[in-house]
């Protein structure tokens, strides 16, 4: 991640940060209105966007850090953590919200002003839908993971809104006073998921996951061309992705009577073939003879023996 593309994708962060803080606000005079533990339960769940909106700014700032002698293949997994931690936070927010809830559905209270807290919840839930958008086209067109993760946080949380509107409605209309803790628990059960599925692919970036399959599918499909066309072989393809970077190692065994100079050359077309077909990826090729049995000893992971070209 170059250091211009940092300062863009921090931009759109700061934009989340004050987004939240409105949201926060909006939703908490909402509460205060109409007492009503659903509204409570949402402006507490922006709380955590904002807590998360800080921690991305921190995350890609980190993330965007030229690689250095201790961090040679660059700082892009940083976003991974920010991911994690953003999932964390909402399982602590659905967590707080059943906490809040679950007393009120035995101790019922009527919710009051409903017009105008639902006016300021609505303010709420349009601002933070204006910036999910923002950040899913931001976080897409950059592969930041960040961004994303913070887009489909704010998305839960404009749902969440939707859902504890339409309860605390039809509690106002007839008087079943106990929805209301029941819409908060919900709502609590919703965002779980979001939660999971966000510390579920941090998870899986951090254990160096491979590319989506889709993208495996280009690569392929230009070794495959390169195969027939120049008579060559290749394995010991490996892939994987670091926030938004991506990593492609691949093993081509070409001719022994073809010169250095030759196989270099080749080594460059293919690299550039892949990197023109998936933006952002550093590759990693390794020249060997096509018909000398040990270079066929290094599929795996590990060298099954140590090679022997005498």
């Amino acid at each position: 991640m170059t250091a211009r593309q940092t300062r863009s994708l921090k931009r759109y962060a700061w934009i989340s940060v004050g987004a939240a803080v409105v949201t926060i606000t909006l939703k908490l005079v909402a509460y205060r209105v109409t007492d009503s533990v659903g509204l409570l339960s949402d402006a507490l769940e922006s709380v955590v966007n904002l807590v998360a909106a800080v921690a991305a700014v921190i995350a890609l700032g980190y993330a965007g850090k030229d690689p250095d002698e201790d961090h040679a293949f660059g700082h892009d997994k940083a976003e991974y953590f920010s991911s994690g931690f953003e999932g964390a936070l909402v399982l602590a927010a659905a967590a707080g919200i059943a906490f809040t809830a679950i007393p009120r559905f035995f101790n019922p209270s009527p919710v009051e002003q409903v017009g105008l807290g639902t006016v300021v919840a609505v303010a709420a839930s349009v601002l933070n839908f204006a910036v999910a958008r923002l950040l899913f086209k931001a976080g897409r067109e950059h592969r930041s993971v960040t961004l994303v993760a913070d887009a489909h946080h704010l998305m839960t949380d404009v749902w969440t809104t939707v859902g504890v509107l339409a309860g605390v409605a039809i509690v106002f209309f007839t008087g079943w006073e106990r929805l209301d803790p029941v819409i908060a628990v919900l709502v609590a059960v919703n965002i779980v998921r979001t939660g999971f599925a966000l510390v579920r692919r941090s998870m899986l970036g951090l254990l160096d996951t491979a590319l989506p399959p889709e993208d495996r599918e280009k690569v392929h499909a230009i070794l495959t061309t390169y195969e027939r066309e120049h008579g060559i072989e290749t394995h010991a393809l490996r892939t994987r992705t670091a926030g938004a970077r991506n990593f492609i190692a691949v093993h081509v065994l070409v001719p022994g009577e073809w010169s250095v100079d030759k196989g270099h050359d080749l080594l460059e077309w293919i690299e550039n073939d892949i990197r023109e077909a998936i933006p952002g990826t550093t590759m990693f090729t390794h020249l060997e003879p096509l018909h000398v049995p040990a270079s066929y000893h290094d599929t795996g992971l590990d060298r099954t023996e140590a090679p022997r070209y005498a």
